[in-house]
């Protein structure tokens, strides 16, 4: 492969894991906080959800309002409801919780009606399901529009 090639197939690479960001929502400006980080997330998806933000992605002991929540979360983590009741407690009014899971076939698989019935069990609603990345996938959570102010 040529140096031009290479060069071209690692912009391409950028264009679209900054577009899959996109398409999770996320835009300029946002503070977006991580919750259950681990070895084996998304690199790329983290690093292209910065690069759209413009910020670093900050940690669950972040004390100010976020935008967003990423919220890795797998198989024998625990109890869902209670980590997405924390992942509420520092969340915008408007903002959207991201429970990002392994796939199907993939170490720590969570069974898509685990999220679903969680949801709602913490004050959220599930307004879609995406493939997040190779490894993961991504169900979209806010809060009901008749919760909201």
């Amino acid at each position: 492969m040529s140096t031009t090639a290479g060069h071209a197939e690692g912009q391409r690479s950028s264009v679209e894991l900054r577009l899959r960001a996109e398409k999770l929502g996320f835009s300029a400006g946002q503070v977006v906080q991580e919750i259950g980080y681990d070895t084996d997330v998304d690199e790329d998806l983290r690093r292209a959800i910065e690069e759209v933000t413009g910020n670093a992605l900050v940690g669950a002991d972040y004390d100010d309002v976020v935008d967003a929540v990423l919220l890795w979360w797998r198989d024998g983590d625990g109890d869902l409801v209670d980590a997405l009741v924390d992942a509420l407690t520092s969340l915008a009014d408007g903002g959207t919780v991201w429970v990002l899971s392994p796939k199907a076939g993939r170490p720590g698989h969570v069974e898509p009606s685990d999220i679903t019935e969680a949801a709602p069990t913490a004050g959220l609603a599930q307004t879609s399901t995406v493939s997040a990345g190779r490894d993961w996938s991504g169900a979209r959570l806010v809060a009901p529009r008749s919760k909201r102010r």
